[in-house]
């Protein structure tokens, strides 16, 4: 059978589902479900970038496979789609594409937040950050301990080991390592491939070279001959671009977004917005911009709107997500969505139509 392509798939996509709507335009009196079955197959997002919610893709039995807060999610080269939970008895999960648990395991990090995926000569490696626990360890994907970083004795700030909380790292295309201490200082501490101390660079504060809870970071390669970071500064509702040298390049304003981590597919930036207003309230939604910094999608949220150049902050829907933390892309652009303090709740799809 010839592959269909993409663009193909996502057209397909959108008649079927036009059909499938005209087909339940059906007296509400004759099937009482009809309300229910409509909101499970709600289509969130804007311009290109809309999607078809799948709230069931990730369920699991939770006492064999039990999760608390879910941080962040990757994918391996054989698609499968792994994420960290909190839970003692499996730090990590991993999932095939039809919602599958394929393996799980726990290394004791009972805080596993931040989540890296690395390729060294065809072997894949973890990155796995632990605030709670102050730590971060480089695993196999079987979850055997390669490398351990404690907390940075080479940086005088450091008092003891309970003020290094990191969130996220990011591997440059050498090898070095670049940790974010986005609960702790505030610091993007550099190591080299084997764990040795280089430099560090930001810090707590409002100039334009530091943070204000530098919860994510990735290396930025669309301009494949000039590589960045790109790290959130969540509290002020930032993403600042740093080289990797740690100079401030830019500032990319994201009024009302609570920023967990930037991710890049193709030549769009995707991040989730954890909340837009209140910890205390479910109303977290997803953001994607183009290759010019500029929303052009929330899903789960209102339409993205500029005045004057400027972002208006976006209002959640709040129904499509809990306190979304991460997005995770696969091959055919469906994302994967782990959540925060969501009452124990599984990842959920998002297929592209």
């Amino acid at each position: 059978m010839k592959k269909m392509n993409l663009n193909s798939r996502r057209n397909f996509l959108k008649k079927t589902s036009l059909i499938t709507t005209s087909s339940l335009i059906i007296p509400k009196m004759s099937f009482g479900i009809i309300d229910k079955h409509r909101e499970e197959n709600d289509f969130i997002g804007h311009g290109d970038f809309k999607y078809k919610l799948d709230k069931k893709w990730g369920i699991q039995n939770p006492n064999e496979f039990p999760v608390d807060h879910c941080h962040e999610m990757v994918m391996d080269k054989k698609n499968r789609i792994i994420m960290t939970t909190t839970h003692p008895k499996n730090n990590i999960l991993i999932y095939n594409k039809s919602g599958k648990i394929e393996d799980s395991w726990s290394i004791n990090y009972n805080g596993a937040h931040g989540l890296n995926i690395v390729d060294e000569g065809g072997e894949e490696f973890l990155f796995i950050t632990d605030p709670d626990n102050h730590k971060v360890c480089k695993t196999t994907l079987s979850g055997k301990k390669i490398l351990e970083f404690n907390y940075p004795k080479e940086i005088k700030d450091y008092l003891s080991f309970e003020q290094f909380k990191p969130t996220e790292t990011c591997i440059s295309p050498n090898g070095d390592v670049f940790i974010a201490d986005g609960y702790g200082k505030d610091f993007i501490i550099k190591y080299d491939s084997k764990g040795n101390y280089l430099t560090h660079f930001g810090g707590h504060g409002d100039g334009d070279d530091k943070f204000d809870c530098c919860h994510g970071i990735t290396l930025d390669q669309r301009d494949s001959k000039n590589p960045t970071l790109l790290i959130t500064s969540r509290s002020k509702n930032e993403f600042k671009r740093f080289s990797l040298e740690g100079k401030h390049i830019e500032t990319i304003s994201l009024p009302g977004c609570w920023i967990c981590r930037p991710v890049i597919k193709n030549e769009n930036l995707f991040f989730a917005v954890i909340i837009t207003n209140d910890w205390s309230k479910y109303d977290g939604m997803l953001a994607i911009l183009d290759k010019n910094n500029k929303v052009v999608s929330l899903p789960g949220g209102s339409m993205p709107e500029y005045v004057k150049g400027k972002l208006l902050p976006p209002i959640s829907d709040k129904k499509s997500f809990f306190n979304p933390h991460d997005i995770c892309i696969d091959n055919d652009e469906n994302l994967y969505i782990p959540q925060w303090n969501s009452e124990k709740s599984y990842p959920i799809k998002l297929i592209r139509i």
